[in-house]
């Protein structure tokens, strides 16, 4: 393994680094001027320098390390290709409700080779060589502000009328005692395994430890997390009830509101010395995965010599994302808000519109899903009950659940569609879906957050029958329901009298 997490000994990660970061490129001879100069090349860099590019914009784009980001390297490309393997064994295995018979089990080896395959397919979209093609000029290496109008890298200065600060983030590392000692994996190096841990250990309860631990314990590890919270903390209450239930149906252990007093070794074994609800106690195994959240990278950058003020660990941002340095813009992880790829791009299309066509995009304008994919997945848009709270809104929840639909009858499907809506009212805040295909689901949700907010309007969506997304034409219903007052009974009554 080298220092970037790819494998020395895979030929498909070989591929990967030949495309996102080969090791013979020349950088360019630099412009006099660009429009645009992005620092970094994770999805936000990407989208920007890839848009402006094909906008007539001369643009320059920066990367010290991967192209790609931690989207492909490390992040949503791996994880995805591992829970398609973990989704498909848990289906054979529950497969005896439908009739099928059988054995099936995991070649670890072999299921994470195809994932760096498939990490290296996608790799050409990403490649150095196809943003050169598209008329951007890549440049290898870091670089950091030399002024409020010139970045510097490898020796070379670029000059801009804007610049983007797109270095995205990386693991964050709690201090816990003996944890470097004891040693440990995160997202960033867990891809290079090739060999099954017997019992995985993992800290932290968010999205990558959850996708993570079901996934290995599907793999067959022994699986134990640890939170010093709780799980998907982000989410719903009830969609945190279905993951706990879901982790004690694949036999994870799971500790909440638990500290980690340290770590160390003893002989082969990794050890946790916990206290929590359960009084101190200790778990082991062969292999600690921290998940614990992550760290913005903006160290290195040269921040003060281009104006641009930090509050704490945060940029200074306006709420168009433009720091105290009017020429630069940020998007994507070092932005601060939500860590996902798909916010990422929507910022960079944002920051593309607001820096060089006049536009008035905000970030708080923006409706933005999220998606953990476990099984069974949850997603959410909008705000759930503790955000609404918080904001001083009284509201209320429906919901419709999966096993009431035809579809879900006949696969099987546990899971529910729930709006929460202004108490008395169709205005709908936010929606959760709990399901195997909650994250597919999520987009007729985001729509109806980003128009009309009535929750009505899904009665009058014709959806394909049998499907799954009937349950939001459902959730419509519920609400045209509920306008049938005793009084409105009463006058459909008199109404159909005076027709007969």
């Amino acid at each position: 393994m080298s220092l970037d997490g790819l494998r020395l000994d895979s030929p498909h990660d070989l591929a990967l680094r030949a495309r996102v970061a080969p090791q013979d490129w020349v950088n360019p001879t630099p412009q006099p001027t660009y429009d645009l100069v992005v620092l970094g090349g994770g999805p936000a860099g990407l989208v920007a320098a890839a848009g402006a590019a094909g906008l007539g914009a001369k643009v320059a784009l920066v990367e010290k390390a991967l192209l790609g980001g931690d989207c492909l390297n490390a992040g949503c490309v791996p994880s995805k290709a591992l829970l398609a393997a973990s989704a498909r064994l848990r289906q054979w295995r529950a497969a005896s409700d439908l009739g099928l018979r059988g054995e099936v089990s995991a070649d670890f080896p072999a299921l994470m080779e195809r994932m760096r395959e498939k990490r290296a397919a996608l790799a050409q979209h990403d490649s150095a060589e196809r943003f050169q093609g598209l008329g951007v000029d890549v440049f290898l290496g870091p670089g950091h502000f030399e002024g409020p109008d010139r970045v510097e890298v490898r020796g070379q200065r670029l000059r801009f009328r804007k610049a983007l600060i797109a270095t995205g983030a990386r693991a964050f590392v709690p201090p816990i005692p003996g944890l470097p000692e004891a040693g440990f994996h995160t997202h960033e190096t867990v891809f290079s395994l090739t060999v099954l841990p017997r019992r995985f250990l993992v800290i932290g309860g968010g999205p990558i430890g959850c996708e993570l631990a079901q996934a290995f314990r599907q793999f067959g590890s022994e699986v134990t997390l640890v939170d010093q919270g709780q799980l998907a903390p982000r989410d719903e209450t009830l969609a945190r009830v279905a993951l706990r239930a879901a982790f004690r149906r694949d036999a994870i252990e799971v500790h909440e509101q638990t500290r980690i007093l340290r770590a160390f070794r003893d002989g082969e074994d990794r050890v946790l010395a916990l206290d929590g609800p359960g009084g101190p106690r200790e778990v082991r195994g062969d292999l600690i995965l921290v998940a614990a959240g992550r760290a913005l990278n903006l160290e290195g950058l040269g921040l003060d010599s281009a104006g641009i003020r930090m509050d704490g660990k945060r940029l200074v941002l306006d709420p168009r994302l433009r720091t105290t340095n009017p020429r630069v813009y940020v998007a994507g992880d070092a932005a601060g808000g939500p860590q996902f790829t798909h916010t990422a791009d929507a910022q960079a299309r944002m920051v593309l519109r607001n820096g060089f066509f006049f536009g008035r995009g905000k970030v708080a304008d923006q409706v933005v899903p999220w998606c953990t994919y476990t099984q069974p997945e949850i997603g959410q848009v909008g705000l759930t009950e503790a955000m609404a709270h918080a904001q001083g809104l009284d509201t209320e929840a429906l919901q419709v659940a999966f096993s009431d639909l035809d579809r879900g009858v006949l696969e099987g499907e546990e899971g529910f569609v729930q709006a929460r809506v202004v108490k008395g009212t169709d205005r709908v805040v936010g929606l959760t879906v709990v399901g195997s295909h909650a994250g597919d689901l999520l987009g007729e949700a985001a729509l109806l957050l980003g128009t009309t907010k009535r929750l009505s309007t899904l009665a009058g969506i014709i959806h394909p029958y049998p499907t799954l997304g009937e349950a939001f034409k459902r959730l419509g219903d519920l609400t045209l329901k509920r306008r049938l007052t005793p009084r409105a009974q009463r006058f459909f009554r008199a109404w159909f009298r005076a027709w007969r």
